[in-house]
C-alpha cells in the first residue's frame, strides 16, 4: 500500500507538471498581451509586464471589429440550417427507413474525412459556376454543407435511443412523417441541439482555410482572417497579436461557459453514441 501511495503521488507531481508545460502559451499570451511594443521588442516573452497596458487591445479591437459582424453573418446561419438539416437528415435515416438508407448514410458519414485542401479547386470552381464565388453567402453555403454529415450522426445516434412504440403508437393515430417529427422528436431534440450547436459554431468560428480562400475583399473577410492580417508584413507587433488572439477566442470561450454544462448532458443522453 505505501509503495502504492507513493506511485499515486509521483503520477499527481507529473501531471502537474504536465499542466503547467500544457498552460504555458496560454501564460505568454496573456503576458504578452498587456505589454507596450516597445516592451516587447526589448524584453523575454515570459517575463511579466513592468508596465501593464490596455493599448495592444484598444488596437487590436479597432481593427478586428468590423469583421466581427462578418463572422456573426458567417457562423449564426451557417450553424442554425446545418443543425435543422442534420436533425431532419437523423430523424429520417433512424426511425423511416428505406431503400438504400443504409448506403445514404455511409456516404454522407464519407463527408466527414474528405480533408479541406483536396476540394479546394473544385470547391472554387462551382462557387464560381452557382455565383457565390467571393461572397459570404458562398461561405455560409460552404459550411452548412460541409456540417451535415457531423450533424446528422449527431443526431441519428441521438435519435436510435427514442423508443419505437413512440412512433408507432403516432403512425396508428394517422400522424405522417413531419408530424412525427414536430410532435415527437422535435421537442426531445434540446440536448442534440445544443451539442450540434456548440460543435459548429466552434469550428465555423475558428475555420480559417475556406474564409481565405472564398472571399475575396478585406470587407468580406471573418474575424480569423482578419486576425491573420495583424501581424503584417515586416514588423510583428506580437503584443497586438496575442491581444487580437485573445478577443476573437473569447465568443467561442462565452459559448463554452454558458452552455457547458448542457453540452455534457446533451453528451451522456447519447448524441454522440454510435
Amino acid at each position: 500500500m505505501q509503495d502504492y501511495g507513493k506511485f499515486k503521488y509521483l503520477v499527481y507531481i507529473i501531471l502537474f507538471l504536465l499542466t503547467i508545460f500544457f498552460l504555458l502559451p496560454m501564460y505568454v499570451l496573456f503576458a504578452t498581451s498587456f505589454k507596450s511594443f516597445a516592451e516587447v521588442s526589448r524584453q523575454a516573452m515570459w517575463l511579466l509586464p513592468s508596465e501593464y497596458t490596455l493599448a495592444a487591445f484598444a488596437e487590436a479591437y479597432t481593427r478586428l471589429i468590423p469583421h466581427l459582424r462578418n463572422s456573426l453573418v458567417l457562423v449564426i446561419p451557417s450553424t442554425l440550417i446545418s443543425a435543422m438539416l442534420g436533425s431532419l437528415n437523423g430523424y429520417v435515416l433512424s426511425e423511416w427507413k428505406f431503400r438504400g438508407s443504409d448506403t445514404i448514410f455511409a456516404l454522407l458519414l464519407f463527408g466527414m474525412f474528405i480533408p479541406y485542401q483536396s476540394i479546394l479547386v473544385p470547391l472554387v470552381r462551382f462557387l464560381q459556376t452557382i455565383g457565390l464565388y467571393g461572397s459570404l453567402q458562398g461561405l455560409i453555403f460552404v459550411h452548412i454543407v460541409y456540417g451535415i454529415p457531423i450533424t446528422t450522426l449527431i443526431f441519428r445516434n441521438y435519435y436510435s435511443d427514442v423508443p419505437s412504440s413512440l412512433t408507432e403508437a403516432a403512425k396508428v393515430d394517422g400522424a405522417g412523417i413531419f408530424r412525427v417529427y414536430s410532435k415527437i422528436f422535435f421537442p426531445i431534440s434540446i440536448p442534440a441541439f445544443v451539442v450540434v450547436i456548440i460543435w459548429q459554431f466552434t469550428n465555423i468560428w475558428n475555420e480559417f482555410l475556406f474564409a481565405v480562400t472564398i472571399t475575396q475583399t478585406p470587407a468580406q473577410q471573418p474575424i480569423t482572417v482578419a486576425l491573420n492580417n495583424l501581424a503584417g508584413s515586416q514588423v510583428v507587433q506580437w503584443n497586438v497579436q496575442m491581444s487580437g488572439a485573445i478577443l476573437t477566442a473569447l465568443p467561442t470561450l462565452l459559448v463554452y461557459i454558458i452552455f457547458g454544462r448542457y453540452f455534457i448532458r446533451g453528451i451522456l443522453a447519447g448524441s454522440v453514441k454510435g
